[in-house]
Formats: C-alpha cells, sequence, structure tokens
C-alpha cells in the first residue's frame, strides 16, 4: 500500500510564511525589549535610538506587508505550545 502525503502548494507556501513571520515576529519582540531596557538605562545615544526605533518599524512595516500578502492575521502567528502556553507573550 503506497502512502503519499498530499498537500496543497498553496497552503504549504502560506504555512511556511506564517512560521517564518512568527519567528520574526518573536525576534522583533526580543529586540524591542532589550532596546527599551537600554534606552531605560540610558545605554543609547540619541541617534542610536533613533536608529533602532526606525529599524524596529520598518520591520513591522514589512511584516505587515507579507501578513497582507499571505493573509494571515497576527494573531495567527502566536502558536499554542500545549501546557507552555503560547509562544509569544501579549502585547
Amino acid at each position: 500500500m503506497s502512502r503519499r502525503l498530499e498537500t496543497d502548494p498553496e497552503a504549504v507556501e502560506r504555512d511556511l510564511v506564517r512560521l517564518v513571520l512568527t519567528i520574526v515576529e518573536l525576534v522583533r519582540q526580543l529586540m524591542e525589549r532589550q532596546a527599551l531596557r537600554r534606552v531605560d538605562a540610558g545605554n543609547l545615544s540619541d541617534e542610536q535610538v533613533e536608529r533602532v526605533g526606525l529599524a524596529l518599524m520598518r520591520l513591522e512595516e514589512a511584516m505587515n506587508g507579507l501578513q497582507e500578502r499571505f493573509d494571515i492575521d497576527r494573531r495567527e502567528l502566536n502558536i499554542d505550545l500545549g501546557p507552555l502556553g503560547p509562544l509569544l507573550p501579549p502585547e
């Protein structure tokens, strides 16, 4: 008996984009928290704060564009890890 996995190429592409966006969102949130800690501690110059803020804004814009293109809602990026709870903390 032959067992074949039948998949819809569009669904596979969307799921892959969703996984990548989930990872990028996790890293973005971690970077944002680290930047806020450094700003609060006074470890960044005004120019560095401006550059970090601009980079985070551009990253969010790019993510929003991909979410629109693949019809992915931001809530879909928060993978449920079962007993561990959701992957991403609430914003």
